[in-house]
C-alpha cells in the first residue's frame, strides 16, 4: 500500500462481475484496480508484472483451480495480499483459502461495502472472515487435541479472535480488558508460536483446531 492508495487486480471469468467490481472499488476513495483477469494463469501474471497491493479472487474459474494459486500468487509477489470473492459458502472452503494463505474470504452475495472492508483489511495486514462464515466455521465440530505449545487458556482465546479477524481493540471490548493487556497476550502467543504475522496466527488456529469455542463443543 502506497501513499497513492490500495492497488488491486481482480480474477473473475465473467467479465460483467469484473466491470461491476471494477466500478465498485474505483467509486472508493484510494482503491485502484489497475488490471483484471479471467483464468489464473493470466492473474498469476499480473501479480508478477504489477504486484498489486490485493488481489481479488474468484474460486470458479475455468482453467486450473483457484486455491492451490494461492500459494503461488503469495510466492509471485510476497506483498500481494489475496481477497477470495466467491459463492462458494462452504465453511471447509474459507478454512482451506486461508490455511492456503488468503487474508479475506468474501461472499459475493455479500459483496459490496464487506469486499470493500476486506481489502483495506487485508491491504493493512489483517485478516476478514465473512461474519456468517466465521460462526458457522467456529461452531463446526472438531476434535482439539487442547491448547498446544503451553498456550493458556485465556491465550487460546484471544488467539481464536485475532484468526476471526478482530483488532487488539475489538477483543479487548470483548473479553474486558485493556488493550495494552491483549498486546501482552498476543506477544505472549508469537513468542510461543515463534509465529510474527496475523496470517501464520491464523493458519496455526486452523491448523489446530482453535476456532471451536467450549459453547459450540456442548
Amino acid at each position: 500500500m502506497t501513499e497513492r492508495g490500495i492497488s488491486i487486480v481482480i480474477a473473475d471469468d465473467h467479465q460483467v462481475v469484473r466491470s461491476g467490481l471494477r466500478l465498485l472499488l474505483q467509486s472508493e476513495d484510494g482503491l485502484h484496480v489497475i488490471g483484471e483477469a479471467g483464468d489464473v494463469p493470466t492473474a498469476l501474471r499480473l501479480v508478477e508484472a504489477r504486484r498489486p497491493d490485493v488481489l481479488v479472487l474468484d474460486l470458479n474459474m475455468p482453467g486450473p483451480p483457484s486455491l492451490p494459486a494461492i500459494p503461488e500468487v503469495r510466492r509471485a509477489s510476497g506483498t500481494t495480499q489475496v481477497v477470495v470473492l466467491t459463492m462458494q459458502n462452504d465453511p471447509a472452503f474459507a478454512r482451506e483459502a486461508l490455511l492456503a494463505g488468503a487474508s479475506a474470504y468474501v461472499l459475493k452475495e455479500a459483496a459490496d461495502a464487506e469486499l470493500v472492508g476486506a481489502i483495506r483489511a487485508a491491504a493493512e495486514g489483517r485478516t476478514y472472515l465473512n461474519p456468517e462464515l466465521g460462526a458457522r466455521l467456529a461452531a463446526a465440530p472438531a476434535t482439539p487435541s487442547g491448547p498446544p505449545d503451553d498456550l493458556t487458556e485465556r491465550e487460546v482465546e484471544i488467539l481464536r479472535l485475532i484468526a476471526l479477524g478482530h483488532t487488539n481493540a475489538e477483543i479487548a471490548a470483548q473479553l474486558y480488558l485493556s488493550v495494552r493487556t491483549v498486546e501482552s497476550h498476543r506477544a505472549h502467543i508469537q513468542q510461543k508460536l515463534r509465529r510474527t504475522t496475523r496470517a501464520e496466527l491464523v493458519r496455526y488456529a486452523l491448523e489446530h483446531d482453535l476456532l471451536q469455542t467450549d459453547s459450540a463443543a456442548g
